[in-house]
């Protein structure tokens, strides 16, 4: 891949400073992106990343420092003046209106009155030529994330900027999709138009990127080449120091452990339009064992999650047992209380409520199953007991901060994913079900967080995550099943499961089509 040079700058960034408190979240940060350049902005999760976007974007003000825009100094007030510059941003937390049709949420961006159905017209060619199929009409609210991200993506491009910024663009996509991504990318590319690209997957970054900066603490620690990189190089210069690599021990007579989650027949309607029904799912979780769910996106993950978790009613028919005990009608509480923890795919919103603190969002999601340690007598909150464990959840799984016990708003993508995955194993819970583990989280965490599910198996817990990363899934599963339609197939132990077998179910072949060297069910 070259990069044609002759284009110049595009954008300058020199000395760029942002404090929070006592916290410089971004210290004298110098960038510098060229025209036709796809440029990778690298760091660990509150390596400042996200803050040094938002000053370009204009939803951050910088303290100090000066931006150049085609040379010319600019002061970016708002994200209407960044629009109107040429930058366009798709942020890793999505900022839709879940009421709204993806159209509607895509007019909203524009400046012009057009015409919803031109607007839906446009979105759904472009979506299309892009691979990234999008129904316009679609409401927000029965999307996968995967869908939603999508709207995001289509809506940058149709404001035709000069500069693009993606923040983790391919965090929820399937890697099909993600190569449909990068061939857009590619053109933009060809085109002129510059990419900020931010990211903790290191071979997409090595495959794409021109350019990359490194930061670390606020500060810029390198610039390189990425081409000239390894994957353990480039996050060797994130972490400053190397990244230890996930041991899976291997788990021996699970096959006569206890089941401790039991899935029977499970069947579950549509709950919505946009839904996917959910078709004769049966699965065993054993004591000591990692199962890992493979899948495209939108094909019934979600509802799946909702299932188990007790978010959705009573299935239609079968049964979910959570150590040997019916849990089909319980609540989600019920079922916290039977032992077992849940961690949702969204983090802001669903795993977390937005403005409320940790300690807070502590509280909330265990004042049932911790009532002893953290409730007083008639029911007073005990908060030097309920920060002790904040305090502890956050050392443990080193969550990066800007305040002692901040709102979860304020916390970056990943480090509020390392706060939710470990409130729910500072319980040691029995049962663990966990959706997209390590989205938009960098390779130190998630190295951390896989390492933490595997251990949490082998201590006698049975473990279930869904997952679109399949490198993660091959890294941590005993073995992986694929949810395609709805429907889930028979579970490959790890020694047989090879990423081609894996593919081909999640492209919809018939388990009995893919020789998977194990008995049908």
């Amino acid at each position: 891949m070259s990069v044609d040079t002759t284009g110049g700058n595009l954008l300058e960034v020199r000395g760029l400073t942002k404090i929070f408190g006592t916290l410089k979240a971004c210290d004298g940060v110098d960038l510098t992106i060229r025209k036709g350049e796809i440029h990778a902005l690298l760091g660990e999760n509150g390596a400042g990343k996200s803050t040094l976007v938002k000053m370009l974007f204009g939803s951050l003000e910088p303290h100090s420092g000066e931006i150049r825009w085609n040379g010319k100094p600019v002061t970016i007030s708002s994200p209407s003046v960044a629009k109107k510059l040429g930058i366009g941003m798709v942020f890793q937390h999505f900022s839709l209106f879940e009421a709204l049709s993806a159209a509607e949420n895509i007019a909203l961006s524009l400046a012009d009155q057009t015409p919803i159905s031109t607007i839906a017209a446009k979105a759904q060619a472009l979506s299309y030529s892009y691979g990234l199929p999008l129904d316009p009409y679609s409401v927000v609210g029965d999307l996968s994330v995967g869908e939603r991200q999508r709207i995001e993506i289509i809506r940058c491009l149709l404001q035709t900027p000069e500069l693009v910024i993606l923040d983790e663009p391919t965090s929820v996509l399937t890697p099909q999709e993600a190569d449909k991504l990068f061939e857009t990318l590619e053109r933009l590319r060809v085109e002129g138009k510059s990419i900020l690209y931010i990211s903790h997957r290191l071979e997409e970054v090595k495959r794409m990127c021109d350019a990359a900066t490194v930061m670390r603490h606020g500060k810029v620690v390198a610039h390189c080449d990425p081409r000239q990189e390894t994957a353990a190089s480039l996050a060797r210069m994130m972490v400053g120091s190397e990244v230890h690599a996930v041991v899976r021990a291997p788990v021996e007579g699970v096959e006569r452990a206890e089941a401790l989650l039991e899935i029977r027949n499970l069947n579950r309607k549509p709950a919505t339009p946009f839904s996917v029904p959910l078709r004769n799912i049966s699965l065993n979780v054993r004591a000591g064992e990692v199962i890992g769910i493979a899948g495209v996106a939108g094909n019934g993950q979600g509802e799946f999650f909702e299932a188990i978790s007790g978010e959705a009613t009573q299935p239609d028919a079968g049964t979910i047992r959570i150590r040997g005990k019916d849990a089909g009608r319980l609540s989600i509480t019920g079922r916290r209380l039977l032992g077992a923890a849940f961690v949702p795919e969204e983090r802001l919103g669903h795993g977390a409520a937005p403005r409320m603190k940790l300690s807070e969002n502590l509280l909330l999601s265990r004042y049932a199953t911790d009532s002893k340690a953290f409730l007083g007598p008639a029911g007073f909150v005990k908060e030097s007991t309920i920060d002790a464990a904040t305090q502890r959840i956050i050392k443990d799984m080193d969550v990066r901060k800007s305040a002692r016990d901040p709102e979860a708003a304020a916390l970056s993508g990943g480090n509020l994913q390392k706060f939710i995955i470990g409130r729910e194993l500072d319980r040691q819970p029995t049962v663990m079900v966990v959706n997209q583990p390590t989205w938009g989280v960098d390779a130190g965490a998630a190295a951390k967080i896989r390492q933490s599910l595997i251990e949490l198996a082998r201590s006698g817990s049975a473990v279930l995550v869904i997952s679109q990363d399949l490198d993660e899934l091959f890294e941590i599963s005993d073995a992986i099943a694929v949810m395609h339609n709805g429907a889930l197939s028979q579970p490959l132990s790890r020694t047989e499961a090879t990423l081609e077998k894996i593919g081909l179910l999640m492209g919809g072949a018939e388990p009995g089509h893919v020789d998977h060297g194990l008995e049908t069910a």
